[in-house]
This record gives C-alpha cells, sequence and structure tokens, in this order.
C-alpha cells in the first residue's frame, strides 16, 4: 500500500508532508485504532467552494494582476491551490455589496428594465477568472427581493414577499439564469431565500415554512423545473433543519420539486439534525451553504477558526452532508467591505492599500478537504478510538482512500490506522490536522 500524508500544525508551515510512514501486517491489534472500511460507502461529495459576493470581487479588482491572479489560482487551481469546484452568487444585493440593489427599476411590474450590469462590473468577471481552471457549478440565493414587491418596501430589515408578486419574483429568477447563461456561466442551482427567519438590518425576506412551500410548490418549483435548475430550501441553521423540513417535504409536489435542503452553521453544530433529514428523506441533499466568523481586526485566533471548520465539516460529512460551500472567498482588511458594517473574516484577506494578500490557517484547514476529496468521492465507513480525535473518511473516483484527522487538543495522540488488512503507525500532533492518502 502507498501512503502519502500532509498535515497543518499551530505555528508550524501549512501542508507539511508526513514522513515515516508504513503499511505492516496486522498484528491483531486493539487499542488506539481508527478503522476504515472502503466497501462501506455512504453519500457522494458535489464538491467545495465559496461565494463570489460583490465585496469579493471588488476587493479583487483594487490589487495588482499578480495578486488577482495569485488568489484565484489558490483557491481553483486543483494542481496548486485547493480545488475549489462549487460558487455561490447573491440575487440582486446582499449584506457583502457595496449597498442596495436590484436587477430592475424600481417598481417594474413586467421585468422589462430586468439586467445584470451591476454583476457584470465584477462578480462575473470574477466567475470567468475561476472557470479557467475548470468547471465551477454554481449555486444562487437571494437576499431580498426588490422593495416593491415586499410587505415593507424596503430591501433591509425583513418584511415578507407579497403574495401578488409570488410568480413575478419566480420569473426574477429565471431571467437571473438567463442572463448568467448569456454570459457563458450555468447556474446549476438556487436556494429559495437566503436565512429566510432572520430579520436582519441588511437585505432579508421572511418565510413561514408554510409560505416557502407554497410558494416552491406554485410557483418557483415548476419554473426551476423547466429550466433544469436544481433547488434547495431553508438556507438558514441548522437547528430548525427537521422542522422546515417537514413542512415542505410533507407535500409531494414539495418532494417533487427540491433537490435538497442548504444549511448555515451559526446557531451550533447539531449534526444530529443532519442525520435526521436524511434518514427521514434519503433521496434529497444536504448542502453546507454558508459559514464565517465575525472579523475584530488584530484579534482573530485564525488557528482556532481553522479548527472550526474542520470540525464542522467532519460533522457534516459524517453525517451526510453533500457539498460545502463558504461564505465570501475574499474580503478587506476591515473584513468588508459590508454596506451595513456586518464585518467578517475570511480565508483569505486583502489589504488593498498596500496590495497585500493574508491567508488564514482557515483556508489550509479547508484545502485538507477540498485539495484531496474530489467531486464524485463517496464517504466510506469509519471509526476511531477516542473523541480527542475527530475523523472522517472517503473513496475518490479514482479508488483512493482518503481520511482526514483533526485534533483540537493541547496533546499529540498516537494511532494506528487499520485498512485492508494492514496497520499504519502515526500521531495526530496536538492541533493539528492531517490528510491521508491511501493507495494500493
Amino acid at each position: 500500500m502507498f501512503i502519502k500524508a500532509f498535515k497543518t500544525v499551530k505555528n508550524q508551515e501549512p501542508m507539511q508532508a508526513v514522513t515515516g510512514l508504513e503499511a505492516i501486517e496486522d498484528s491483531k491489534k486493539e487499542n488506539s485504532l481508527i478503522n476504515i472500511h472502503p466497501h462501506i460507502e455512504y453519500q457522494e461529495i458535489k464538491g467545495f467552494g465559496g461565494a463570489f459576493t460583490e465585496a469579493a470581487s471588488t476587493t479583487l479588482d483594487k490589487l495588482s494582476k499578480e495578486n488577482r491572479e495569485k488568489i484565484i489560482r489558490m483557491y481553483f487551481d486543483k494542481e496548486t491551490g485547493i480545488g475549489y469546484n462549487l460558487g455561490r452568487v447573491h440575487i440582486n444585493s446582499c449584506d457583502f455589496s457595496l449597498g442596495n440593489y436590484t436587477c430592475v427599476d424600481e417598481g417594474d411590474e413586467t421585468l422589462e428594465s430586468f439586467q445584470i450590469n451591476r454583476d457584470k462590473s465584477s462578480i462575473i468577471p470574477m466567475i470567468k477568472d475561476a472557470m479557467q481552471y475548470g468547471k465551477i457549478d454554481m449555486l444562487a440565493s437571494p437576499w431580498s427581493p426588490p422593495a416593491y414587491m415586499k410587505t415593507t418596501n424596503m430591501m433591509n430589515k425583513g418584511g415578507e414577499l407579497k403574495e401578488e408578486y409570488y410568480d413575478l419574483w419566480a420569473e426574477y429568477f429565471v431571467r437571473f439564469i438567463d442572463a448568467y447563461r448569456s454570459e457563458g456561466i450555468e447556474i446549476k442551482s438556487v436556494t429559495v431565500q437566503n436565512e429566510p427567519k432572520a430579520k436582519q438590518r441588511w437585505d432579508s425576506c421572511i418565510y413561514t415554512a408554510e409560505k416557502e412551500r407554497d410558494f416552491v410548490v406554485n410557483h418557483l418549483g415548476p419554473k426551476m423545473e423547466e429550466l433544469g435548475v436544481k433547488l434547495f430550501f431553508w438556507d438558514h441553521n441548522k437547528e430548525r433543519l427537521i422542522e422546515r423540513a417537514d413542512v415542505m417535504l410533507d407535500s409531494e409536489l414539495g418532494k417533487k420539486y427540491v433537490e435538497g435542503i442548504a444549511f448555515h452553521w451559526y446557531s451550533g453544530d447539531h449534526f444530529e439534525e443532519l442525520e435526521m433529514f436524511h434518514k427521514s428523506y434519503p433521496d434529497k441533499e444536504l448542502i453546507f451553504s454558508e459559514g464565517c466568523y465575525e472579523y475584530s481586526y488584530g484579534m482573530m485566533d485564525t488557528i482556532k477558526i481553522g479548527e472550526k471548520y474542520a470540525h464542522d465539516m467532519i460533522g457534516n460529512f459524517n453525517n451526510y452532508c453533500n457539498g460545502f460551500i463558504d461564505w465570501n472567498l475574499l474580503l478587506n482588511e476591515k473584513g468588508g467591505p459590508n454596506h451595513v458594517g456586518n464585518f467578517c473574516d475570511s480565508p483569505i484577506m486583502a489589504d488593498t492599500e498596500n496590495d497585500e494578500v493574508f491567508v488564514h490557517d482557515s483556508y489550509y484547514y479547508i484545502g485538507h478537504f477540498s485539495k484531496y476529496v474530489k467531486q464524485g468521492a463517496k464517504r466510506i465507513g469509519s471509526s476511531k478510538f477516542s473523541d480527542k480525535l475527530e475523523t472522517v473518511a472517503f473513496k475518490n473516483p479514482d479508488g483512493s482512500i482518503i481520511s482526514i484527522v483533526l485534533n483540537r487538543t493541547d496533546d499529540d495522540v498516537e494511532f494506528s490506522f487499520k485498512i485492508k488488512g494492514q496497520l499504519i503507525n502515526t500521531k495526530a500532533e496536538a492541533h493539528s490536522i492531517a490528510t491521508y492518502i491511501f493507495n494500493d
């Protein structure tokens, strides 16, 4: 058996090769094992990616050509980068836009004025730069309909979509998807609404579970089916995942029109919600569509943020998650721009005044998954001897086996892999993540 491994350890250079790995015959060892069972297969992995927000694209635009190319390569190059193949884009503005905007003139009842000129100025060029490294499956999500379609007549601070605009708003999705297609960008899937339970001070819109279902069943679902675009619902935190699913998927048409459920991490782990969703609705997908940390300049413990990403990813994938999409691909030195001051961290940040790029630990922690777990991989069976370690295992389409081991404790932990009748002795250093690749 041929074994390669790479590790990222606190206060050391990231992605270092692990040496001295050797497979030996199983000596009937029982203790300190991580078992890997390649013949036990679970869900298919769709991939990994991040969001092409206006904040990300305009920050990128302010950097030198060399740094712009470097950042895109770091994310999307499968050889020298971390191999992203998924992306997310906002329909109309979001908090990480330079201000509120829509794709139509205010009060347009026919969508005759529909255009995506704002997206063409920076978001679409960024996506096209990324597409040079391979196909990207794009997810589109709205934060708010235009103000005139809402009960509050404003894009920010919640409000609901007026029922008389349900069909026009569904047609708005169609126009957006068609406009992106005309630019050579295929929107593969959409979510109904970003965070439909949150009245935010930025772009937001509230849907009850019943109204989200009715909008999907009677308006958005048929239009997306006709376009061949997959539809995901909820797009909010895990703690209410089953509660929302039981309303949407209690309807036969709801089951027909939705591909699955999208979720965020802001209310805690709740990994059990994912498992219960899968067991209740085994033909539906689970997509992580957003997660980030608030940003405080000079006060960030970036290794802890990296560990948070890995912890959440391991827990999600072990409970039937099919794909991972991070929030902003890039932000400036303040954690913006953000038109309401909701500054956040991102795996790569940039000082646009001095043309400097800062790579945070979260980039490498995500990369321990995205660089090695290929699109079309299957999660496989694994078990571990201790809660000191967090682990997940996959089998790639080429047959290679990937195991990711996270140690968030202050102590080194020695252990052995047991796979295909062989043992590999190694250790997980304190505050480290490692990816192991096994080939016959």
